[in-house]
């Protein structure tokens, strides 16, 4: 019987001391598999149906996230999702968002320049938010330093004063156990702890669909997308994926098995594994002399004023990202104790 481990190191053997998932999650050797299959098939004329591709991949992050998968649009930007719901807000809406969030999250909101944007700390976004309050939008872990939002605090306020949710979750899902069906919206990419290819991502609505406009629709959003490729479409898919962007197919092809991979391990395992490992960085910064800023239950840890070591690291064999003034390392399931040693004695001299 496989274990957490040996299936892992099946599937992982990077070469340097990778801890920057929160950029850029590395692929399974599954993913890689599909990948070349896919492309050698086109590239001989005899291409792979990757429309099934598409299909199981939202299947499977439907049930990472607990919903059906008639909830799930997909396509490849969290802005363009973040977009699609402040276009269905009206004039002088007011939308709480959480200060210094990332900004394919918040800057779709600004750039409509008729809704009444507030950005709050995010320890403080449940009780920010209001009667008249339209949309609480947030991040379920912070890109910067690893912050977790409080998403069952932000929910319950929402509700009480008739205001809707919208999560992204590209720094949570994979690792945080999140239930999409408790949010109105949820888009998230997968490139980071998913670890699929860039290209992919997904939204999430109400099985109402949420009031949205599919904006963008093409002949992928059709109900009988292959009868709606001229013109326009006769009728609209039934379900969210009349939400879905024409997809980056080959990306779909090999991200389909990354999620199968992470469905596979459990994400209350990935979770304990990778928290684990944060927390014995975090300890070692405490005994270098360094303070981490406040992430508990997190795998991102982001520490003041190392920010300019990063280039130092990354010639060492150890890649980590600067961010905001700080040093972010991101510890994931193909991570070891050995990882976060090594960048402790980097860090030590």
């Amino acid at each position: 019987m496989e274990t957490f481990e040996t299936l892992v190191r099946a599937e992982f053997a990077p070469k340097n001391t990778y801890l920057n998932t929160a950029s850029f999650g590395l692929l399974p050797a599954r993913a890689v598999a599909a990948l070349r299959t896919a492309v050698e098939a086109a590239a001989a004329g005899q291409p792979t149906d990757m429309s099934a591709d598409v299909e199981a991949a939202r299947a499977c992050f439907a049930r990472l996230l607990r919903v059906p998968d008639r909830r799930v649009a997909a396509g490849g930007s969290v802005a363009v999702y973040s977009g699609l719901i402040a276009a269905s807000l009206p004039a002088g809406a007011e939308v709480v968002t959480a200060e210094c969030d990332f900004s394919s999250v918040v800057n779709p909101f600004h750039v409509r320049g008729d809704l009444k944007v507030r950005s709050v700390p995010l320890e403080r976004m449940a009780e920010a938010v209001r009667p008249g309050t339209a949309l609480v939008a947030v991040s379920a872990a912070q890109s910067a330093d690893g912050r977790v939002a409080d998403l069952d605090a932000v929910g319950a306020a929402a509700r009480a004063h008739g205001a809707r949710t919208y999560v992204d979750a590209s720094q949570a899902a994979g690792w945080l156990d999140l239930g999409a069906g408790d949010h109105d919206y949820l888009s998230a990419v997968a490139f980071k702890w998913l670890l699929c290819p860039r290209g992919m991502a997904f939204l999430v609505v109400p099985e109402d669909l949420g009031g949205l406009t599919p904006l963008f629709a093409g002949w992928v959003a059709g109900e009988r997308p292959w009868e709606s490729t001229y013109g326009p479409v006769a009728e609209l898919a039934r379900s969210a994926r009349r939400f879905d962007e024409s997809p980056a197919l080959f990306s779909y092809a090999g991200g389909r098995r990354s999620l199968e991979l992470v469905e596979e391990l459990g994400v209350d395992a990935v979770r304990a594994h990778d928290v684990a490992l944060a927390d014995r960085f975090r300890a070692g910064l405490l005994s270098l002399g360094h303070e981490p800023l406040p992430a508990p239950g997190s795998p991102i840890v982001s520490v003041p004023g190392l920010d300019d070591r990063q280039a130092e690291l990354s010639a060492a064999g150890v890649e980590v990202s600067a961010r905001a003034g700080s040093l972010r390392a991101a510890f994931h399931l193909y991570n070891t104790e050995a990882d976060a040693d090594r960048l402790l004695d980097v860090l030590a001299g």
